[in-house]
């Protein structure tokens, strides 16, 4: 099987599974509730699948990450220890026939819960092309949080 087939099949896959198993109101695309599962699940390699060849992930308090593996190595390194709950969302047609999803919920990590804001795009391929995201705390509420722990 090729590298893109099985890209393909893993994206299938994970979007059935999430269809099933997953809900965040307001939410029915099954790449956005594949990678929350995903990720949650630790399946960082089917979380970093879902991406576009080139897609982009924002995270917080970092530099834009590019492309699959530079996202999986990522996750691997960084998500470990993070538990994300999504509650709701909102969907957002947007120009060259793109979609945009905002997500909105809570992360657990090792030493806080704090709330969190999503901000996914979605190629007309159903890969997602940008991921943002946003935590809702000041830099002095995360450092109060951090000193309470």
């Amino acid at each position: 099987m090729t590298a893109a087939k099985c890209r393909e099949a893993t994206q299938t896959n994970v979007a059935l599974r999430a269809k099933e198993e997953f809900k965040i109101e307001g939410i029915l695309e099954p790449i956005i509730l594949g990678y929350f599962e995903t990720l949650n699940a630790r399946q960082f390699q089917e979380t970093a699948a879902l991406f576009a060849d080139d897609g982009v992930m924002y995270p917080p308090f970092e530099s834009a990450i590019v492309g699959r593996e530079a996202i999986f190595t990522y996750l691997q390194q960084e998500a470990e220890n993070i538990q994300a709950c999504p509650r709701e969302g909102i969907v957002q047609n947007i120009e060259n026939d793109q979609i945009q999803f905002q997500v909105t919920g809570k992360v657990q990590t090792s030493w806080c819960r704090v709330n969190v804001t999503w901000l996914f795009i979605v190629n007309v391929q159903r890969q997602i092309i940008g991921a943002k995201i946003k935590l809702l705390a000041s830099p002095q509420e995360l450092i109060a949080l951090r000193q309470q722990d």
